[in-house]
This record gives structure tokens, sequence and C-alpha cells, in this order.
């Protein structure tokens, strides 16, 4: 494990200097009874590329437990808060539970609720359907566009849902946002979060349903602008 000081000079330019002070004041601020928070950055509305802040606070203290990991998002980046919607190539910017692990595998190294997910399951798109944004049977649904669960590569070898649109579900607001596994750097998603295999499978095995884990995303601006937010 390892410090704030795991944050290089460089990247802090990159994300915008200071770094460490707006972050710790946006966990605090935000985290709520979670004791675990993913913080997502990145640089502009535009840009598919972000960095993933995996924080952890011990009795009233938040630390950054791991060095940032490389990811990417949506093809066109950050929505703005609220403004996200079905088909628009965004990843949804706010405050999000993680809700449960899903992947491959019978059964995987972490503290999550786990789903092993099967060629038979599938997660609603269509926003004509009863289903929408819900996991679901692929026979049990009448509708008509849906991601699968378990694909013909590696991307959801290894995921996390992101508790986005979920309480209440409003139709069109957009669906199936998750962590996974990236295609490689530099290669966006259709509004996920994805990261190399080897740091998921870290951050997998390092979260705790009992921490009521968090992530928070947006692009710095956005980020900066919750860490200002009355409460």
């Amino acid at each position: 494990m390892s410090g704030f000081s795991t944050i290089t000079a460089a990247h802090e330019e990159t994300i915008g200097a200071p770094a460490l002070p707006w972050m710790k004041n946006l966990v605090e601020k935000k985290a709520g009874e979670s004791s675990q928070i993913l913080l997502v950055a990145g640089c502009s509305p535009e840009l598919f590329s972000a960095k993933i802040y995996p924080f952890e606070r011990h009795k009233s203290e938040w630390s950054l437990i791991y060095k940032p990991i490389d990811s990417t998002i949506g093809e066109n980046g950050f929505a703005l808060p609220g403004k996200k919607r079905e088909g628009d190539g965004k990843t949804p910017s706010g405050v999000y539970p993680l809700e449960f692990a899903f992947g491959y595998y019978p059964e995987i190294h972490t503290k999550m609720n786990y789903f092993q997910a099967t060629e038979d399951d599938v997660w609603v798109d269509d926003v004509d359907s009863s289903d929408y944004n819900q996991l679901v049977k692929r026979g049990r649904t009448n509708a008509n566009s849906f991601e699968d669960m378990r694909r013909n590569d590696n991307l959801y070898k290894y995921g996390i849902v992101i508790g986005y649109n979920k309480d209440p579900v409003v139709k069109g607001y957009g669906s199936a946002i998750f962590f996974h596994v990236w295609r490689g750097e530099g290669k966006p998603t259709a509004g996920c979060v994805a990261m190399p295999e080897e740091d998921i499978t870290t951050i997998l095995g390092w979260l705790d349903p009992s921490k009521k884990p968090l992530v928070i995303m947006g692009t710095v601006k956005m980020l900066k602008d919750m860490a200002k937010e009355q409460e």
C-alpha cells in the first residue's frame, strides 16, 4: 500500500495542482457512511482518458492507498451532471454506490457479492422495456436490445456494477454502467469505466461491502465543483 506521495508532480499538472487538498475535501464531504471510495477524475468533458484514485478511511483519516490507475471512459467523455442519456457514448458524473461484482469464473477473490455471468444473462438497454437497466435472463424479457454479460472477449471477465440510474430507474437516462477490463490504453468505452485486468483484480480484492464503497466521478472541474457544494 502507498500514500499520497505516490502521485507524481507530472500527474498533478495533468489533473490540476494542487490536487490532493481538493480530492481529500471531496471524499470527506461526499463519503457519508462509506469508508472506501474510487475517485475517477478526467481532464475534460470531451476526453476519454481518466485516472482512478482508491481512497480508504481509517478512523477519521482518508488516505490514498494505491497509486492512481490509468483508465478509459466513454468515447464522448463525461456527461454533465444529470445529462447522461442512453446511447450518448458518455460516462455519467456524480456519486454512486458500488453494488456487486461479476465475471466469468465460478468465484473470484473479492468480498463483494459476486455474480457469475452466463450466456443467458443480459442487461437491458431498451428504453421501451419494463426491464430497462436491469439484469435479467435472456428468455425472460421482452426487451428488443440488451448487453450480453458473458461476452466473446475479456471485457467482462471481471466487473463491478455502478449503481447509476437504479433508484429509481429513469428510462433513457443510461444503463449498464460498470467498471470492467479495458480493451487497451487509448481505447474508450460506450460509457463504462475500464482499466487493466491486473488493476481491477486488485480493486476487487480490496473492496469490502461492509465499508459501503462508492464511486465519485467526473472531470476535474466537475469534481472540484462537487467539493465546493454546500451540504
